[in-house]
């Protein structure tokens, strides 16, 4: 049986399995699918289906929360939520996000605004809502 695994564009997010899996300054979240404050998603990208069960998903979520994911690893523009939708849509359907998403933050850093910018946004957390995969904050 199939599942949709879905990209939210604005903050990027993995749909599958009836809920909105996130990776957030407070670690990996989850969430009812376009439940956080950020509201609607801009656009949505069908990476397709996976085979990959529930209980075998949450198994894989929690080794990259203890892991690759943990609250202390979060950084605005090299290990986000883009990072983590990516390494999550790979995982289940063996498909990256689109890169116009995961190359938006070099893009930013790239100008002289984003590079000027960057000492404030660098100390920006992103927290949209929504609850903590393994209970921590």
């Amino acid at each position: 049986m199939g599942y949709g695994v879905l990209v939210c564009y604005r903050h990027t997010a993995i749909v599958v399995h009836g809920k909105q899996f996130f990776f957030v300054g407070e670690g990996i979240n989850n969430c009812p699918p376009g439940g956080t404050s950020l509201g609607e998603p801009d656009s949505i990208v069908d990476l397709g289906s996976t085979e990959v069960s529930l209980e075998i998903f949450m198994a894989y979520l929690f080794s990259l929360a203890e892991s690759t994911y943990r609250v202390d690893t979060y950084n605005l523009f090299e290990h986000n939520c883009n990072t983590f939708s990516n390494e999550v849509a790979q995982f289940l359907t063996g498909k990256k996000i689109p890169s116009y998403i995961t190359d938006l933050p070099s893009e930013v850093l790239s100008t002289p605004f984003g590079q000027a910018l960057r000492p404030l946004l660098d100390s920006i957390v992103i927290n949209p809502g929504g609850n903590n995969i393994t209970g921590q904050r």
